[in-house]
């Protein structure tokens, strides 16, 4: 019985470790993956912010610029996207609405990103934009993947169109998270000008005026290393309108300001984060592990079982040899005076058959 309460156990045993790998490096990679139907918004606040005043075309001081930043998954395009490739694809319809301490818009910026659920790696299908110009994305933007490294990354700026290394800085705490800290400097680059700007004015209208648009910024993250999501995000954000026949006539600050995400906002990102690298490590972690020592575990105990039914065994066949090492000798002892011959000997032959019949009517009993 105990030797097969001990193969059932080693069974299960080698179950359970074998389980563990097929958790961590099978089903993780294609059970993580981010819902194409996600919506977030997010509300960044740079305060005693400069912005143009294109009424006046002079730039001014004002006491906050707030960017809203919405985030709105497109079930109908992903699900188009994956019958063309067969891939598990997330399309983000964004939005970055910049609006002065009035509330007062000054641009709007829409943006469409395709990319693996997975992976978080770019996929190129077509309708990938910003402000309705066509880009073609390398590198991450808005989110890391899943188990962040340790390392640079390539992140897309969608002032420029173009992706850049955003550089790994160590570990930082927010509040209470152990994050990544991530840079990234953008140099002073011409850019577009944004198709949505105040009291109607185009691109082409500041273009007839003689000026156009560069940009610097230099971009911090602090990313939660489970989940890839950030937790935190800020950008010391300068933008000119310069002359571009006159490069010694002063340029126009268009905004410049330390942009950081609400107090608000940032608690509830934590929050959720908090709760969603429980399911992460769940599947990377706890689980994978817990099998892995459940497995030993029963393996331990089905070698234990083993090893007292065989010593079990041993003992029940020396007693059994013992036994039958009584039952000789006193046959033996019977024989050898009949082997005397006489009278003597028939008596010695009669009297040790009687003992050992005596034998068994004694066991039987």
């Amino acid at each position: 019985m105990r030797r097969r309460a001990s193969l059932v156990l080693l069974a299960f045993a080698v179950f359970f470790a074998a389980l563990s790998p097929l958790i961590r490096w099978y089903a993780f990679p294609r059970l993580a993956k981010i819902p194409p139907s996600q919506y977030q918004s997010m509300v960044l606040e740079a305060k005693n912010a400069t912005l143009l005043d294109y009424a006046t075309m002079q730039s001014k001081k004002v006491p906050k610029v707030s960017i809203v930043q919405t985030l709105k998954g497109n079930v109908e395009a992903a699900e188009k996207v994956k019958d063309r490739t067969g891939r598990d694809v997330v399309v983000w319809d964004t939005l970055s609405y910049v609006a002065d301490d009035k509330g007062k818009m000054v641009s709007r910026i829409p943006e469409r990103y395709v990319f693996d659920a997975h992976s978080q790696e770019p996929v190129h299908t077509g309708g990938e934009h910003v402000d309705h110009d066509p880009v073609r994305r390398e590198g991450i933007e808005y989110k890391w993947p899943f188990l962040v490294e340790k390392r640079d990354y390539e992140y897309f700026d969608f002032q420029t169109r173009t992706s850049a290394p955003i550089h790994y800085k160590g570990t930082r705490t927010v509040h209470g998270l152990e994050t990544y800290y991530f840079e990234q400097t953008i140099p002073w680059t011409k850019v577009k000008v944004p198709k949505k700007l105040p009291l109607g004015a185009t691109p082409e209208t500041v273009e007839q005026i003689g000026l156009e648009r560069w940009y610097t910024t230099k971009r911090m993250f602090w990313v939660d290393p489970v989940t890839g999501a950030p937790v935190d995000g800020q950008e010391i954000h300068k933008e000119e309108m310069r002359w571009k026949d006159q490069p010694d006539k002063k340029p126009l600050t268009a905004f410049a300001g330390h942009v950081k995400m609400r107090p608000d906002f940032q608690a509830d990102a934590v929050d959720q984060v908090k709760s969603q690298r429980q399911l992460v490590l769940a599947l990377t972690s706890y689980l994978p592990w817990g099998f892995l020592v459940l497995g030993g575990a029963l393996l331990a105990l089905s070698l234990t079982l083993e090893a007292r039914a065989r010593g079990r065994g041993s003992a029940d066949g020396a007693k059994a040899a013992g036994g039958r090492d009584d039952d000789s000798g006193p046959g033996g002892g019977g024989g050898g005076s009949a082997g005397g011959g006489g009278p003597g000997g028939t008596t010695g032959a009669e009297e040790g058959t009687a003992t050992v019949r005596g034998q068994p009517e004694g066991v039987g009993r």
